[in-house]
């Protein structure tokens, strides 16, 4: 027995020695038919012994992505970036920028931070919130981007972000080669909503210039519909300038069931009961911003006023929610209650709104800054005149 041991070191040195060399001797040995006893009786044992087939997967490693910004009045331009930056990595961390930031470097913010990061953190592209982000993107900052956070690149969109002194507010990520840029969503900006905020007491239109295409509302739906045996909630509204009070009761309604399907009532019906200026954003703009929402799986674009037993059977509802804080919608001679079908099938709830925000208060917020607003939005009106006239086609989505 020993001797026959030392008459095969040869090839346990060669095992040892060349791995891959005898690993691929064995294999061709294997496919010929050979037995392995040839090889001076070694007998069999597994390949992974030999190290060639046994090579430990290495796990891809995850691309971090980094966006900052105001994210004041948040609109479906500010969701449609975010989601373009996402599709640049695997996760998605945002910089929801400061108060006093803001305040130092483009005047007073409609939303103060607890809304912006309630907004901010009820979209479903992001993944991670960095609260207080700087304004500008400085040299410490950024190490701590890479570092800490693990950041790979840092994204802002095509049009440009300069610094009070003029100087381009990416500048140091751009030189770092850590930059990648998307594209601006058209149609769409925080000056033009304030602008329609301000025109509040006047009573007049603001005329949307938005284009709305299938593809963009494509990008923006789950694309998965509800299970055989799924709990179908129902809540409708305008979600008219979507804000903080939006988010809180999707996400309370999505709670009581496992699909939430949302009415966005049509331009006509909201103008028709509320009155001039509202509905601020027109139909498409206030989808998109409602099937950004994390907690919402589904939209009905330009949903009745009334919830009958026809649309209740179509969806397959299973509850109908409303929450306790909403505008005053009067109703117009001759309607009834909108709920009443819900309510006789003893499947209508009322919800206890989390929040006391409605998009009245936002716009009265407005009204009452005026001056400072108008003061903030002529410097950015030059911005975008700029932009425009400079403006090249950027591919992107």
């Amino acid at each position: 027995m020993a001797m026959e041991y030392e008459s095969n070191n040869w090839i346990w040195d060669g095992v040892y020695y060349c791995p891959h060399l005898f690993g691929g001797l064995m294999l061709t040995a294997a496919l010929l038919g050979l037995s392995t006893t040839y090889f001076g009786g070694i007998g069999l044992f597994p390949l992974s012994y030999l190290g060639i087939f046994h090579t430990k997967k290495r796990e891809k490693k995850r691309i971090r992505v980094y966006m900052d910004g105001c994210f004041d009045l948040m609109h479906y331009g500010h969701a449609n970036a975010l989601r373009q930056a996402k599709g640049l990595g695997d996760e998605l961390v945002v910089g929801v920028v400061s108060d006093e930031e803001i305040i130092a470097n483009k005047g007073p913010p409609v939303l103060p931070m607890e809304e912006r990061l309630a907004l901010v953190s009820g979209l479903k592209w992001v993944d991670q919130v960095i609260v207080n982000a700087p304004y500008a993107i400085t040299e410490q900052f950024m190490k701590s981007l890479f570092n800490e956070h693990k950041i790979d690149y840092i994204i802002h969109g095509d049009d440009p972000c300069l610094l009070p002194d003029g100087t381009d507010a990416y500048a140091l990520a751009k030189k770092a080669g850590r930059y990648k840029q998307i594209k601006r969503t058209e149609g769409v900006s925080s000056t033009d909503i304030v602008d329609s905020g301000e025109r509040h007491q006047s009573r007049s239109c603001q005329i949307s210039q938005f284009l709305p295409t299938s593809r963009r509302i494509v990008q923006f739906s789950n694309g998965q519909g509800p299970g055989p045996n799924a709990c179908i909630v129902y809540i409708d509204g305008a979600f008219d300038l979507f804000h903080a009070g939006h988010v809180e009761i999707l996400k309370k309604a999505r709670q009581l069931g496992d699909f939430l399907l949302v009415g966005i009532l049509s331009d006509n019906i909201v103008s028709e009961h509320r009155g001039l200026p509202y509905p601020v954003m027109r139909l498409h703009e206030r989808s998109l911003s409602v099937l950004a929402c994390r907690y919402v799986d589904e939209v009905i674009i330009g949903a009745p006023w009334e919830v009958t037993k026809d649309m209740i059977t179509t969806f397959n509802i299973s509850l109908v929610v409303h929450g306790t804080v909403a505008e005053s919608n009067s109703l117009l001679p001759g309607e009834t209650d909108p709920y009443a079908v819900p309510k006789s099938m003893g499947i209508f709830r009322l919800l206890e709104s989390p929040k006391s925000i409605t998009t009245s208060s936002v716009a009265q917020r407005i009204v009452a800054n005026h001056e400072a607003y108008k003061k903030r939005n002529a410097k950015k009106v030059r911005s975008e005149r700029k932009y425009y006239e400079d403006k090249t086609y950027v591919s992107g989505d």
